[in-house]
């Protein structure tokens, strides 16, 4: 018999908050918090949802600080503060049975411009010996166990936007195995920087309304144009449940299924009829055993682009049929943080399990195309069962689903 995974804790930094408390609140208000970004001036698209008041020296310390990226910051302090919440001692676990596994999409594209420009510029002795170390997607995960003694399993994935909700999947099968004891699985990401708002502008995946920010995100929504770069870190403290119950913890929720699975169509565009996605979704309630009337919310990818929007409202109408359970999608309030999307999504999926609530699309109207969701606009929403899944869809056609249920 497979045992049961806890949730015992979680730690947020994103443009919502860098608190469970604060991201619950502002998701539930509902609105957009893009806006003008200097850091991108000059730009045709200049806006993003920054992670605003972070002090990542006040948090790290300045050496420590100055040593990482902004990635690291976030998945550091996340760390820290989710461990913190699962009441768990890092001096006194037993370290070599403590996994790290998280999400990163690309590289920190902000060192490869101060570093790697020196390069090209012919100056290579002004280099920093720190520029791969900062920068490399795997060392998310190797300072947080730096940081915090981690000895056990310790990787970075990376499926594009997928790659947070992929870390929790696979870190779900360390502890099923009996590998590890504890995983701290998430996600992180920086992508408000020039390279990323460049070259997605150039695929034409971003909202162009820079004249109005705050209504450029928006979900499902007829009017929508694109997606609004942002940046930030979730990650869970995974047990299974009967150690959890051992030390008397507090068990936040289950996560009770994973799917995952490759839509093998194309490398940008989704299946049109959703089929990695159904595949992944249904794939995820068979491992809880769950039926389609068990789910009684979606934290949809909903990334707010045409296409993508388009093919995952097509995946859960053939899911579910005409009983989709209420939708929302958080990226409507805090921008798309790409790696780190699934796993942010994953610990607000955990709070609205938490709190008995869906939260709102932000700028939601109307729908449009021929497969209409129960779309939850204007203020949350009573959940209607005790299971909710989280949807994560990225580049190359990788999907992953989590379900998480009530404890």
């Amino acid at each position: 018999m497979r045992p049961d995974i806890a949730v015992t804790g979680l730690g947020l930094v994103t443009p919502a908050g860098h608190t469970a408390e604060a991201n619950w609140a502002a998701l539930c208000r509902g609105r957009s918090l893009a806006a003008a970004d200097p850091d991108l001036a000059g730009l045709a698209v200049d806006f993003s949802c920054r992670v605003a008041d972070f002090d990542a020296a006040g948090e790290l310390g300045r050496p420590y600080a100055r040593r990482v990226d902004r990635f690291i910051q976030f998945a550091l302090v996340a760390a820290r503060r989710a461990v913190a919440d699962a009441e768990l001692d890092a001096r006194t676990w037993r370290a070599d049975r403590v996994g790290v596994v998280l999400g990163v999409g690309s590289n920190s594209l902000s060192t490869y411009i101060t570093e790697f420009c020196h390069l090209g510029a012919g100056r290579p002795e002004r280099m920093s010996p720190l520029g791969l170390t900062r920068s490399v997607p795997n060392m998310a995960a190797g300072e947080v166990a730096i940081d915090l003694g981690a000895q056990g399993p310790n990787f970075t994935t990376s499926s594009a936007c997928a790659s947070g909700a992929t870390a929790i999947g696979v870190a779900r099968d360390l502890l099923r195995s009996g590998t590890c004891d504890v995983v701290l699985a998430g996600g992180s990401e920086s992508a408000c920087c020039r390279p990323a708002s460049a070259c997605f502008t150039q695929m034409r995946a971003l909202s162009l309304r820079r004249e109005q920010p705050a209504l450029a995100s928006r979900p499902f929504d007829a009017a929508r144009d694109g997606f609004v770069l942002g940046e930030g870190a979730g990650v869970l403290v995974l047990e299974r449940t009967s150690t959890a119950r051992e030390r008397r913890a507090p068990v936040l929720a289950l996560l009770a299924g994973y799917g995952a699975g490759a839509d093998a169509h194309h490398p940008i565009a989704p299946h049109p009829d959703g089929d990695g996605a159904v595949r992944a979704i249904r794939a995820a309630m068979e491992d809880a055993g769950c039926r389609p009337r068990d789910i009684g919310h979606v934290n949809a990818h909903g990334t707010s682009t045409p296409l993508n929007d388009e093919a995952e409202a097509v995946a859960l109408t053939r899911v579910f049929g005409d009983g989709v359970p209420p939708v929302t999608a958080s990226k409507g309030v805090i921008g798309h943080a790409l790696g780190a999307a699934g796993a942010i999504q994953a610990a607000y999926t955990v709070l609205a399990l938490r709190h008995g609530k869906v939260p709102p699309v932000a700028n939601f109207e109307n729908q449009d195309g021929d497969h209409k969701l129960d779309v939850v606009a204007g203020c949350p929403r009573p959940t209607g069962g005790a299971a909710g899944i989280s949807c994560s869809f990225g580049f190359g056609g990788q999907n992953a689903v989590l379900l998480f249920t009530a404890p």
